[in-house]
């Protein structure tokens, strides 16, 4: 008997319970440093079975889908928090504001100084845009 089965059928059940248990883990911790390992024992299963299991599952290995997650995250405060661009790459997990910066870039195609100020461009016109439509019943 396989370490998934338990005596269930095959059909991926128990492979789904751990890749939600180990995306929960990610989600209730990607502030902090994660590491594969740490993951894997939260999913209860060996580092490298997780590894390929996951990116079976996500269509994305761990390193990149945990960037992906901050990256996300980082996204909201660039928009919405007026935080320093250092103190959310930290905020967020990275360990250093070049990763920050290079992840970002990957993701977003621009740098976070120029996606928040993109971002902050567009919310303004759209705001003034609605008062001159409002304003000129």
């Amino acid at each position: 008997m396989n370490e998934e089965s338990n005596g269930q059928h095959s059909n991926g059940t128990a492979e789904s319970a751990r890749i939600r248990k180990a995306r929960d883990f990610i989600e209730q911790h990607w502030a902090e440093e994660l590491s594969l390992g740490q993951v894997a024992r939260a999913a209860n299963t060996s580092p490298n079975y997780f590894s390929e299991k996951f990116k079976e599952a996500t269509g994305t290995n761990f390193v990149k889908y945990v960037a992906r997650t901050r990256f996300e995250k980082a996204e909201g405060l660039l928009r919405n928090a007026d935080l320093r661009v250092s103190e959310i790459a930290f905020a967020v997990g990275f360990q250093s504001l070049s990763q920050f910066n290079r992840v970002f870039k990957k993701f977003a195609g621009q740098s976070p100084t120029e996606y928040r100020a993109a971002a902050r461009r567009h919310s303004r016109n759209g705001a003034g845009k609605k008062a001159f439509l409002l304003g000129s019943g």
